[in-house]
């Protein structure tokens, strides 16, 4: 009975041990880790928050448009049929000068009804319809604007919108800025902190905001008469220039 008693008393201690073996295990590489995560994830006590401007200027490299045929008549199935036909020949008309089929999209067609009022039957009736289809395109051949546009008239179209200029992918313009904008704060950050004996550590949080690029409108619209024009002031040569955009980072750093 009493060699029972010593080998429970062994086999107590050895599970004991392993136990506490395996408890030191999970602080040490579970419990300790997760904790030294949470501590960096918390915002220390001493931070510094500065803000600074990074600049660049923007070539538009993309020119906008639209183009319309608007049409009147008492039949709906003759004015859409007169309407397809003016659109079917500008839009093969700006294909052939090179837009891609990507650049154009219809982005209107609407058929009214017109009404007129007899004061004898006291009634409103239908008198005819008009049709408006609109085209947009975009152009990216800046040499081929006065072209297109000019010679829209001649072939049925009655409204052109106004020309805008924007770019394609505004974001690689501000990779440029936003650099500037970046090394500007750090500077000003380690100016700061080293008056204060402080050093300067990770970054905490970062924002950013932009006034972004804004189109630049080179004309206003342009109407003609329902028939169109069949001819129209040379366009002057176009120059779509430049914009400087602005943007501003705010940058907290931890201070060590």
């Amino acid at each position: 009975m009493e060699n029972d008693n010593v080998k429970f008393k062994k086999y107590f201690w050895i599970l004991l041990d392993i136990l506490l073996a395996g408890i030191v295990v999970n602080l040490l590489f579970f419990v300790m880790p997760a904790i030294k995560r949470f501590g960096e994830s918390l915002a220390p006590v001493r931070t510094i928050t500065v803000s600074a401007e990074g600049k660049t200027f923007i070539v538009p490299d993309i020119a906008r448009t639209s183009f319309s045929v608007v049409s009147e008549g008492v039949s709906p199935t003759t004015i859409t049929t007169e309407n397809n036909k003016k659109i079917s020949a500008a839009i093969d008309f700006v294909k052939g000068k090179g837009i891609d089929s990507k650049d154009v999209q219809t982005s209107g067609y609407n058929l009214s009804p017109r009404y007129e009022y007899d004061k004898n039957k006291r009634t409103t009736f239908i008198s005819g319809y008009t049709l408006t289809q609109t085209v947009d395109i975009k152009i990216r051949d800046f040499s081929k604007i006065a072209e297109i546009i000019g010679g829209l008239p001649s072939l049925g179209i009655n409204q052109i919108g106004g020309l805008t200029f924007t770019v394609d992918d505004p974001e690689k313009f501000l990779t440029e800025a936003r650099k500037e904008a970046f090394e500007k704060a750090r500077a000003k950050a380690s100016a700061i902190v080293s008056l204060s004996g402080a050093r300067l550590g990770r970054v905490i949080t970062v924002g950013e905001s932009s006034g972004g690029f804004q189109p630049i409108y080179a004309r206003s619209e342009a109407k003609f008469g329902l028939g169109g024009a069949a001819d129209m002031a040379p366009l002057p040569s176009i120059e779509p220039g430049s914009q400087e955009v602005q943007l501003t980072v705010s940058i907290t750093y931890a201070l060590q």
